[in-house]
Parts: C-alpha cells; structure tokens; sequence
C-alpha cells in the first residue's frame, strides 16, 4: 500500500513550504496538494527535491473559489477558462513531475440543460487528456457528495464511470474519494471492485467529519486490505482533517499495521 499525504489538510500546523520536510520526517515519500498555484513553484520544486518527495497529484484551476467556483470543466460559456487552466496545469505538472491531474466538474447551471453539461463535460475531458497524453500525463475526474458541495453535476462513481466511458480516452480515469463515495452513495467495496480498471487515484477520510481513518463509520482495516487483494497499484492519498495535530492522526497507519 503506497500512502500520499494531501499537504492543503495535513500538517496545517505549519507553513505550507514547511510541510514537505514535515511529510517526509513523518515517513512520507508521496505528497499532493488540491490548488498548488497560490505557491511559489519554484520554491515548491525545491522543497520536493530536498526531500526526496514525489507530487502525484494536484487539481486543475477551478475558477474562483472565493466566489463559490468548484470547477469550470462543465460550463459552456467558460470553456476557454477551463482550457487556459488546463495549460497552466500542465506547465506546473511538467515542471514538478507530476503524472496525475484531477478535474473538477463544476455546479448545475441553471443557464443550462444537464445534456449540454454533460456535454460540455466530456468534451472539455476529451480534449484535456488529449493534452495532458501528449506529455504522458493522466487525467482524473472526481465525484463530490452533494451534501458537502450543493448542487455539484457529478456526484456518484457511476456517472463519472459514464462520462469517462462517453470521452473515451484512455488516460481519463476515476479519482475515488471514499468520503465522498460513503456520504453519497456507500456500497465502498463493492464499487471499488466493480471500477477498479479505471480508478487512478484514491484519496481517504472517514465520515461523519472527514477525519481521519478510526474516527468514524468506515471500516478502514477492511476495505484498505480489500484494495489491496483487488490488486490496486496507485496512491492512497490522506486528505483528512486531524481530529487532534497531524502526527498523532498518523497513529492509525501503525494501529492497523498498515505501513508494511
């Protein structure tokens, strides 16, 4: 089992440039960040490299988040955004190293019939991992509980799995978030093992509270060995927010004796 630590909700207790080292003194060889482009790049680059650290994900510019923007990839009048996002995305992936970029869908407009969302959807997803396969990149598309992000277009692993098979790349992939499978959908392993082919990324948090693993309903030490007898290769990727600091949120990984 190969962990990543997500650097926007783990060790929050320092500075962002300072979470590499803390990642990596934690044992970590793998890190994401959900919107890197707030940082300096340069200075992140350096901070990967100090610690020997790989990215293995971050997502595609949204839009404007403070405005309530979760994506833009399924609006039709921001399609030119979503695609400008798409090359600055690639720039920083090419420049970090990272192979993994994850699209987020974007809200119901009311402007706009689903159809043409879902149209616009798979052909922003089309011509994104296009782009993206050109320089060995893979693409991800992210369901989101409509509990936690109101009105967001995707929110099942079984339309996400249809709009990947409609844009029919073969870099487009599933990112499965298991918080948000639980709160939307449950049915955890089953769907894992039903997906599993196009499922590039997993990313983990129990629920109620997306704390970490041991904290809630999940039964983590089962599923995370069903992944593994699946036969799951990728990144399991902690995006959780500590109950308490982030090093002893980490005691579960030893409590489960899932570190070996």
């Amino acid at each position: 089992m190969k962990f990543a630590a997500n650097l926007s909700m783990l060790f929050t207790e320092v500075p962002m440039m300072e979470r590499f080292s803390a990642a990596r003194s934690a044992g970590f060889e793998a890190v994401e960040i959900q919107y890197p482009y707030e940082w300096d790049r340069a200075q992140m680059k350096q901070e990967l490299q100090k610690n020997k650290l790989n990215m293995v994900l971050f997502n595609l510019p949204c839009g404007d988040r403070a405005a309530g923007d979760v994506g833009l990839a399924s609006d039709p009048m921001r399609q030119e955004e979503f695609r400008a996002g798409l090359h600055k995305a690639l720039e920083w992936a090419i420049d970090l190293n990272v192979y993994n970029l994850n699209c987020v869908a974007g809200k119901k407009n009311k402007e706009c019939t689903r159809e043409e969302q879902i149209n616009t959807l798979v052909d922003n997803l089309k011509y994104g991992a296009k782009v993206l396969g050109e320089k060995g990149i893979r693409l991800m598309i992210e369901p989101l509980n409509h509990y936690d992000v109101p009105e967001y277009l995707v929110t099942t692993s079984t339309e996400a799995i249809s709009i990947i098979a409609k844009a029919d790349m073969p870099n487009l992939f599933l990112q499965y978030d298991v918080y948000h499978a639980q709160r939307e959908e449950g049915e955890l392993a089953e769907t894992l093992r039903r997906y599993l082919d196009k499922i590039g990324h997993i990313q983990i948090a129990d629920n109620p509270g997306r704390h970490q693993p041991g904290t809630g309903e999940v039964n983590y030490p089962f599923l995370l060995r069903e992944i593994e007898r699946m036969g799951y290769t990728g990144f399991v990727a902690l995006e959780y927010r500590p109950l308490s600091d982030t090093m002893t949120s980490l005691n579960w990984l030893r409590e489960y004796d899932l570190t070996s």
